[in-house]
């Protein structure tokens, strides 16, 4: 009798199947987007390297000599492909915060869906435990397997194309490494965070996107000064220091009592116009403070780890939020009564 009169209301619904056929359409996409991003990276690290690394020898080979022929084409080609691929790469944080922040969550409490879900035993909780679980796994695979690759090919081209990019370029150290995929980690919270507080989709997925931007921003001015730097001090035989190699962070005159002050602007037309000014200043010497290429996994990684440490702050901000919010949703029919 006892198994014959329970409801079957009691189950409890496959949340994780019903999150990924409601949210079909955009996993597809975004597959889509990782199977078309791959195989043009793939072909950007192979034959597109390969053809530039040739123009480049040929042009090489040439002299200087103006009638010599080289494919300009190939090396042309290469870079705009890799500007083209490491911006789209870098955007990928927006398009996450944009879609969390419109449909992951504003668009469920804006067509109360989400309350439908809630009252279908679902807790609050656990709803939106596993819209972010689900999600954030597609899109550390999605990412984390383009930046391996885009890695590859920079690569690939390094030391045989001329006009690769530095890897403490801003949009190359961003794409290069595990801060993209932290920071489109960061960008699906805050997106959903941003859909809990406005609970609209339009003013969740504005939101987002200006947000995601600025902590993009931030990433980047603060990762010079996540790792300890080193300084090179070299004496006036150096007209414009020792500034060679590496990503400069600061840089300026020793002085007599070893403190370090600004380079002052210097109009003269020769050196030593130019030293007699900076030794009237109290200089004996220029110092330039810099991370060297040997810094370059270190700050990925501490770039990455702040970026994940503030994504952890957004999602146990959307956990409060939506506490918040669903106390006031059950305070509501008992204030009506």
């Amino acid at each position: 009798m006892t198994a014959a009169t329970t409801p079957a209301a009691v189950r409890r619904p496959h949340l994780a199947r019903w999150v990924l056929r409601l949210h079909r359409p955009e996993l597809l996409v975004w597959a889509g987007l990782a199977v078309l991003g791959a195989g043009l990276l793939l072909w950007l690290g192979g034959p597109l390297t390969d053809a530039a690394a040739d123009g480049w020898r040929q042009y090489k080979a040439c002299h200087w000599s103006e009638k010599c022929a080289y494919d300009q084409d190939a090396i042309l080609r290469y870079k705009d492909v890799y500007n083209y691929l490491t911006f789209s790469l870098a955007a990928l944080p927006l398009l996450v915060a944009a879609w969390a922040g419109a449909a992951l969550t504003g668009r469920e409490l804006e067509s109360g869906t989400a309350q439908l879900a809630w009252a279908q035993g679902v807790t609050p909780a656990r709803w939106l435990a596993t819209r972010l679980a689900l999600p954030a796994a597609a899109v550390t695979a999605g990412t984390g397997l383009l930046a391996f690759l885009h890695d590859r090919a920079w690569v690939a081209a390094r030391g045989r194309v001329d006009t690769v990019k530095s890897q403490w370029d801003v949009w190359t150290f961003q794409t290069n490494g595990p801060t993209i995929v932290a920071l489109a980690l960061a960008a699906l919270a805050v997106g959903a965070l941003a859909g809990l507080v406005l609970r609209r989709a339009l003013p969740a997925l504005a939101t987002a996107v200006v947000a995601v931007a600025g902590l993009w921003g931030l990433a980047q001015w603060v990762m010079p000064y996540l790792w300890p730097t080193v300084t090179r001090v070299t004496g006036f035989g150096h007209a414009f220091g020792d500034s060679s190699g590496g990503l400069g962070v600061d840089q300026g005159l020793v002085t007599r009592t070893g403190g370090h002050i600004p380079e002052p602007r210097c109009h003269a037309n020769t050196w030593e116009g130019c030293r007699r000014l900076f030794e009237k200043r109290g200089g004996v010497g220029f110092y330039y403070t810099y991370h060297p290429d040997t810094h370059y996994w270190p700050l990925q990684l501490t770039t990455s780890a702040l970026v994940l440490a503030l994504a952890g702050l957004f999602t146990v901000a959307a956990f409060l939020v939506l506490r918040r919010l669903t106390g006031a949703l059950r305070l509501a029919p008992e204030a009506a009564a």
